[in-house]
C-alpha cells in the first residue's frame, strides 16, 4: 500500500473536495481518497506507487491545480 499527499490550489467549498475526490478515484490503482478543504491537502491510498501526472491531471479534470 502507498499513500502520497498533495496540495491543491483554488478549492473553496464542499462541491469542489467532492470534485476532486470524484475525478482522482477514477485514476486506476487508487484505494482511497481524502480531500481536507481547510489546507488544501489532498491524500492519495493506492495499492502501489501512483505517477504523480495522472493525479495532476485527474485535479486538473476537476478544474483545480496541484501546487508543486
Amino acid at each position: 500500500m502507498s499513500t502520497a499527499t498533495y496540495t491543491v490550489a483554488g478549492m473553496t467549498c464542499g462541491h469542489c473536495v467532492s470534485s476532486v475526490k470524484e475525478e482522482v478515484s477514477q485514476v486506476a490503482g487508487v484505494t482511497a481518497v481524502d480531500v481536507d478543504l481547510a489546507s488544501g491537502r489532498l491524500t492519495v491510498t493506492s495499492d502501489s506507487p501512483v505517477d504523480d501526472a495522472l493525479i495532476a491531471a485527474a485535479v486538473d479534470e476537476a478544474g483545480y491545480e496541484v501546487k508543486v
